[in-house]
Formats: structure tokens, C-alpha cells, sequence
């Protein structure tokens, strides 16, 4: 079995929520996902986001993927 490679993909939500004075709970409430699945994207455990909920959490917070997602360089 192939070891799975760790991915570079860094998520900026806790910068974009500060720079909007929101919570994850309430960005949770507002696109209609759990805390629990918001601060697995956070807190970069995440493996995947639908494309639905990463077009909700633009729309609430007024912005585009790439400023909730970053690829580290080596």
C-alpha cells in the first residue's frame, strides 16, 4: 500500500474570519455545516471540501478560493 504524501494546501479561514470580526459558529450557521466539520477545515486536517461548501463560505465571506487556500513552497 502507497504511503500517502501530507498535502501544502494551507487554509487561511482563521485569518478571514478575523479580518470579518466572525466566529466559526457562526460561518457554520450561516452556510448550514457542523463546528466540528468547519474546524477540521481550519485547523488543516481536512483531506477534501465540496465545491458546494467552498462556494458557501465565499459567498458569506466575500471572497475567492484562493484566499481561503495557499500551497506552501518548499
Amino acid at each position: 500500500m502507497p504511503v500517502e504524501e501530507p498535502h501544502r494546501v494551507v487554509c487561511r479561514l482563521d485569518e478571514l474570519l478575523a479580518d470579518r470580526g466572525m466566529t466559526v459558529t457562526a460561518l457554520a450557521e450561516a452556510i448550514g455545516v457542523t463546528n466540528v466539520n468547519l474546524s477540521v477545515l481550519k485547523n488543516q486536517r481536512a483531506k477534501a471540501i465540496r465545491f458546494t461548501t467552498l462556494t458557501a463560505i465565499c459567498d458569506v465571506l466575500e471572497c475567492q478560493p484562493g484566499d481561503l487556500f495557499v500551497v506552501e513552497r518548499d
